[in-house]
């Protein structure tokens, strides 16, 4: 099966566009794919080659660019990003498509907005893959304030801070908002704790690169959730696990251990 680049559409919640995507076998079990931060759902599915993994399989394939980010609204208040908030606009998502539930995929900050997702809308939630966030996603992920002053600094050339030079350069290359950027990683990393976990009562995959330094340990996340399975992605840092063969070959597996609805 060969997928055309997806086609993107747009509806209305809390007063904003999102952008999405739909695609792959309508008949298929749907799986939602949610990004992180400074991506987009193009950037981090379809350049990767995650609509087509997924969508070769039978899968309806859908994902959403987040609030403040590629084809979506922008807004440049961050009372507007916190995790549950986002969480809703893939709640919304599921709704204007008539799906009752699907699988969730997300990675980074996209992981983050999954579990607030099963967390808040669990009856939504058919099994969760979190990519690029293990035990991070309770105990943090370390200070990521210089990366919100790197985006609103007046040029790249004045950031001295080594990861908040590497987000600026991609938010430049990427031609993103800025201010909205800082806005998003001021408020998006609300943390979830050990008992919030412990409630998410699905099937779900956790994979993190071993060269990430940002995620921390998935297995440790895994344990304090009922059903998780860990997966450590050889060799791969924080921006290179997304598209590795390992997590997509474990996540089809993942998936078909489940079957269909």
């Amino acid at each position: 099966m060969t997928l055309d680049p997806p086609l993107f559409s747009k509806f209305r919640h809390d007063g904003l566009d999102i952008a999405f995507f739909d695609a792959g076998d309508p008949s298929g079990d749907p799986i939602l794919l949610i990004h992180g931060f400074a991506s987009s759902a193009n950037v981090n599915w379809v350049f990767p080659g995650w609509l087509k993994t997924l969508g070769d399989t039978g899968y309806r394939v859908m994902a959403l660019d987040n609030r403040g980010h590629g084809a979506s609204s922008k807004p440049h208040d961050p009372a507007l990003y916190h995790a549950e908030v986002m969480a809703g606009d893939a709640a919304a998502l599921l709704d204007h498509l008539g799906i009752a539930k699907a699988h969730i995929m997300g990675y980074s900050m996209g992981a983050r907005i999954s579990a607030f997702l099963a967390l808040y809308h669990p009856d939504r939630v058919r099994s969760l893959i979190l990519g690029g966030l293990g035990i991070g996603m309770v105990t943090g992920v370390g200070d990521w304030d210089p990366i919100a002053d790197a985006l609103r600094a007046p040029s790249l050339d004045v950031v001295t801070h080594e990861r908040g030079r590497m987000f600026r350069a991609f938010a430049d290359q990427t031609k993103s908002d800025r201010v909205a950027l800082a806005a998003c990683i001021s408020t998006s990393r609300d943390l979830l704790t050990q008992a919030e976990m412990a409630r998410i009562d699905v099937p779900a995959l956790i994979g993190v690169g071993t060269a990430d330094d940002i995620a921390g340990s998935p297995q440790e996340l895994a344990a304090l959730m009922p059903q998780a399975t860990a997966l450590d992605i050889p060799g791969r840092d924080h921006m290179l696990a997304v598209g590795d063969r390992v997590f997509k070959k474990a996540a089809l597996e993942f998936l078909a251990a489940i079957g269909p609805a």
